[in-house]
């Protein structure tokens, strides 16, 4: 041994990436080869989407909130797409996949949700949310950080706590995916259970 040290390489960041608004058809269409590869022609390396909807997980330096925008800001210039791109770190994704604070109301994956917020909300308007929620029972909601957690017994497409409606509420962009989406891009992200 000649006394040197051997470099390390610190792993690179895995982000799951979530847009807001994409459709397979119709207004904001986009093929999600199309969307793999743009975000591989922005240096992302182990580029994978889960459905047509907009869920995408990539390996790259930087955080999640620098990729999503990178993403979002290359979907307007290069395909005139503009849609919000709302990103998370995988530790981050592993943590809310086992902390889900109404996993035990509801067996029925279809009717837990979790809506993701560009940042977290002013705290005043959560208490106020919090408050006007309770109106909406057997809905329930939970906000974490810029995370909310919502059990929808009678399904998503039918609760009042929708994106625009928790946006108004919150001040900040939002978009839900159920748990059965968050347990694939958990998989996908190479952190599920």
């Amino acid at each position: 041994m000649d006394g040197r040290v051997a470099p390390t390489t610190a792993p690179v960041p895995i982000h799951v990436l979530l847009l807001r608004g994409i459709n397979v058809s119709g207004r904001n269409r986009l093929p999600m080869a199309d969307l793999r590869a743009l975000v591989t022609a922005l240096g992302y390396d182990g580029v994978a989407t889960y459905v047509q909807s907009g869920n995408l997980v990539c390996s790259g330096r930087g955080g999640p909130e620098r990729a999503a925008a990178l993403v979002a800001d290359a979907l307007a210039r290069e395909l005139d797409v503009t849609v919000p791109v709302i990103g998370r770190s995988a530790a981050h994704w592993a943590h809310l996949t086992t902390t889900n604070p109404l996993a035990g109301l509801e067996d029925d994956p279809r009717k837990l949700h979790v809506t993701f917020l560009d940042g977290v909300p002013e705290p005043g308007r959560v208490a106020d949310l919090a408050d006007e929620a309770t109106a909406f029972a057997p809905e329930r909601l939970e906000v974490v950080g810029a995370d909310i957690f919502l059990h929808c017994p009678g399904g998503y497409g039918e609760t009042p706590l929708s994106n625009a409606y928790l946006e108004k509420r919150l001040g900040r962009v939002a978009t839900t995916r159920n748990w059965r989406t968050v347990g694939a891009l958990a998989d996908l992200a190479g952190v599920g259970g």
